[in-house]
């Protein structure tokens, strides 16, 4: 998989969002200085696939509190979601799933997929009146029984989409 550096960005944030020791990021790029990277300079990501192999997409709308599921470009389904709330937003761009952890507990439900963003994730919850509201902590908080479906249905990988 490429990453494209964006600005604030070192290559060591950039093995922590996709949860990669440092020393294998810097072996993946052996023409890179790990010292100074650019925003825009392509860096590869071992041991991920290229998200363009895959056919869903996931697209999450803040404002509308909704996770599109995609496949090969159409609508597959539509959940609600929770998002993040006021001094806690969930950040807006383009990150992948880079693992599933069934029965995280507490209060991140029954599913978690870790976004390559680090410290954020899709996840169920154990308080389901919070879903369609902004009430996380930055996280996409979905329902048990969807963030399940969703989870057997999408690959690590998957392109995760995130706008206003």
């Amino acid at each position: 998989m490429i990453h494209s550096v964006q600005a604030g960005e070192t290559l060591f944030s950039i093995s922590e969002d996709y949860r990669i020791p440092f020393q294998a990021l810097v072996t993946a790029n052996p023409n890179i200085d790990p010292n100074m990277i650019l925003v825009g300079q392509s860096i590869v990501i071992p041991g991920l696939p290229s998200p363009n192999t895959i056919p869903y997409s996931i697209h999450i709308s803040l404002a509308n509190r909704t996770l599109t599921l995609m496949y090969q470009g159409q609508i597959q389904k539509v959940y609600p979601v929770g998002v993040g709330r006021m001094l806690h937003e969930t950040p807006v761009g383009d990150f992948i799933i880079i693992n599933k952890a069934p029965n995280p507990g507490g209060p991140f439900g029954t599913m978690w997929m870790s976004l390559s963003k680090k410290s954020y994730g899709i996840h169920g919850t154990n308080d389901p009146a919070s879903i369609g509201h902004y009430v996380s902590l930055g996280c996409i908080r979905m329902f048990n029984d969807d963030v399940e479906e969703l989870a057997r249905t999408i690959p690590i990988g998957t392109s995760v989409s995130i706008r206003p």
